[in-house]
């Protein structure tokens, strides 16, 4: 790693293509890594994330306890996961619900777009769509070892700040 430049953990230190050492670049306002011999460009962006917000008809949310290897293990979040590559953003969002909780749902509009700093090696962009239950049959699946819904006076630990702030405002909203 160059010593005169921080870098993100997982930042590439050699060229991909032709393995040659990479160097520090001003590109578009920003330090990008490059190679000096075949002008090769780290262009490392965040991931996206796609959240599923669903309430039941008692007005409670769904959420989904952390299972042991994933991020934040034991702690609760909102049904989420990543977009994968050629995957239609709303189409995640519903295959990662269902992974998750065994629901299914229709995906509506947007409610909340945040960046995710919990996991330097790892950073994200989520996208958390208001989603409305149109079959299966809840349990727990896939990343998560429970799934369950709450009111939002009475949440189990949660995981991410993003979460919590997306619930404070459907708190302010529901008032």
């Amino acid at each position: 790693m160059d010593e005169t430049h921080k870098h993100w953990p997982g930042e590439y230190a050699y060229c991909p293509k032709c393995t040659e050492r990479l160097e520090d670049r001003m590109l578009g306002g920003a330090t990008r890594r490059t190679c000096p011999t075949c002008d090769f460009i780290h262009w490392r962006n965040p991931g996206v994330g796609a959240a599923v917000v669903v309430f039941d008809e008692a007005g409670k949310l769904l959420l989904v306890k952390r299972a042991a290897g994933a991020t934040k293990a034991g702690l609760w979040s909102i049904p989420a996961g990543f977009v994968n590559y050629g995957e239609e953003i709303r189409q995640a969002a519903a295959r990662e619900l269902h992974e998750e909780t065994g629901l299914k749902a229709v995906i509506g509009e947007p409610l909340f777009v945040a960046s995710n700093f919990h996991d330097p090696e790892k950073l994200t962009v989520g996208v958390w769509f208001a989603g409305t239950i149109i079959g299966g049959n809840l349990q727990a699946g896939d990343d998560a070892e429970e799934a369950d819904f709450f009111t939002l006076t009475n949440l189990p630990p949660l995981a991410f700040d993003t979460d919590k702030e997306l619930i404070k405002r459907l708190t302010r909203e529901r008032r």
